[in-house]
């Protein structure tokens, strides 16, 4: 019984602990939002080694420079099957008086 009462202060503190951990939300902030401005230009594209396609037809949608915690961060390219009807616009950044501004990549719908 001794044990058991020693223990029981140690056993409430974790408890709490636990319960007030169970509660809280951990979100990181997104890392860039396509409307945001940044002052710092891209730097050159990077080579990417590309691969076998997965499957006949799939094509290569190359690597981008994206804005991350503050800096510019390679993120590389990937194999896409094809969408018929639609074209890969691919990611662009574009000077603008208050600065560098991402477009990010899309499928746009062909025009006919």
């Amino acid at each position: 019984m001794k044990n058991n009462l020693r223990t029981a202060p140690f056993v409430v503190a974790v408890v709490l602990a636990c319960m007030s951990l169970g509660g809280c939300v951990v979100a990181a902030r997104p890392a860039y939002y396509p409307g945001e401005y940044v002052a710092v230009a891209p730097p050159p594209p990077q080579a990417e080694v590309i691969g076998v396609a997965p499957a006949p037809g799939y094509f290569w949608i190359g690597g981008y420079w994206n804005w991350v915690g503050g800096r510019h961060v390679w993120v590389g390219g990937r194999w896409e099957a094809p969408r018929p009807g639609y074209r890969w616009v691919p990611h662009a950044w574009v000077h603008e008086e208050r600065g560098w501004r991402m477009r990010p990549g899309r499928w746009e719908a062909e025009r006919r």
